[in-house]
């Protein structure tokens, strides 16, 4: 008759678990230092050789749209409006880029907390 009740191996799996929680408290903390960092930092891309500039935070907010005074024309209105949005997405992508960057420094690639487990 087998035995009933308790872990099979006595204390290793309770132990793993314990140390399995252990590093998952410091990848936390880490997570959250890194998205402190990340919020802080501002990111600049143009479009139209520099004739737009357009700064986005960390927190994927625009801080600062610079225009060359050529670019401003009455006259083509949606030129201007093409160039705003290619520089703002340039610069919403350059910091997506770097929170990847940081996030998969900290996880080492798992592609998030459940990448490759089957459920």
């Amino acid at each position: 008759m087998a035995k009933r009740g308790g872990f099979p191996g006595g204390m290793g799996i309770p132990g793993n678990m314990n140390n399995l929680m252990k590093q998952a408290q410091k990848m936390q903390k880490q997570m959250e230092e890194a998205t402190k960092e990340l919020e802080e930092k501002e990111v600049t891309a143009s479009a139209g050789g520099g004739a737009v500039e357009v700064t986005v935070s960390g927190k994927k907010e625009v801080t600062k749209v610079k225009l060359a005074e050529e670019v401003v024309d009455p006259d083509d209105i949606e030129m201007l409006e093409d160039l705003i949005m290619a520089a703002t997405n340039e610069a919403l992508r350059k910091i997506e880029e770097e929170s990847q960057q940081s996030m998969s420094k900290i996880t080492g690639g798992l592609g998030g907390l459940g990448g490759g487990f089957p459920f």
